[in-house]
């Protein structure tokens, strides 16, 4: 994971430097909570190393699309692919500018010192998730919607019903931390840096869902071209 979350860093910063024209002190970054941590780690050296501010909004990758098609002012996006090849159908991305980032499969956590079910086959993932007393996923994030229809498929949904929470925006693993449910699903790069949990495993192979998340540029941004690290 460090790996790829080095390849990450450098790809912001390739994104970050092929910015507009006109000179400004600020860049404006929307951004998934799945690369939240890599942001963390890579804006501090961003900054020092050339002069600008990084300010950031975090939002499930659909609500940002949203926020942007509604007009919303940024500098860099930070979703899933999908999202970022659909703006730039739309020309609120410069086309040059998309660089992939990192891809990440879906998980599971359970609040630490719960014990930690087998989920490395689809019988064992069904069972855990009927075992569980109260569960959290995204609301309209990518795995939170993919998740909804994952249980229609493997023939739980009726069962699930009552236990599921739909999580606010960000790391929903959060919620089991505190007590108030037993499992979380999410992107795994989302589960791992909650403190309070613990890290059941991936989906199983045949049931999970990979998303790349990808960098771009504001068509309409008019940041200078900064220079590279």
């Amino acid at each position: 994971m460090r790996h790829e979350q080095r390849l990450a860093c450098l790809a912001l910063f390739a994104a970050l430097a092929m910015t507009g024209k006109a000179v400004a002190a600020e860049l404006r970054v929307l951004s998934t909570h799945a690369l939240e941590k890599v942001i963390e780690d890579v804006t501090p050296e961003f900054e020092r190393t050339n002069g600008y501010k990084l300010t950031f909004g975090y939002d499930p990758a659909n609500a940002i699309k949203r926020q942007i098609e509604n007009g919303e002012q940024f500098d860099v996006v930070l979703i899933t692919r999908g999202a970022i090849d659909d703006l730039t159908k739309q020309g609120k991305i410069l086309p040059d500018s998309r660089v992939d980032l990192a891809r990440s499969g879906l998980g599971v956590a359970v609040r630490k010192g719960l014990p930690k079910p087998d989920i490395s086959t689809v019988e064992g993932f069904r069972t855990a998730l009927v075992s569980a007393k109260s569960l959290v996923r995204s609301t309209e994030g990518t795995s939170g919607i993919y998740f909804e229809k994952l249980l229609g498929q493997i023939g739980i949904a009726e069962q699930m019903k009552s236990k599921i929470k739909l999580g606010p925006s960000g790391r929903v693993a959060e919620l089991a931390a505190r007590g108030e449910v037993d499992m979380a699903v999410q992107q795994i790069s989302e589960l791992i840096p909650v403190t309070g949990v613990d890290l059941v495993g991936p989906f199983p192979p045949e049931v999970q869902l990979y998303t790349v998340f990808a960098g771009a540029v504001s068509a309409t941004s008019s940041k200078p071209k900064l220079p590279k690290p």
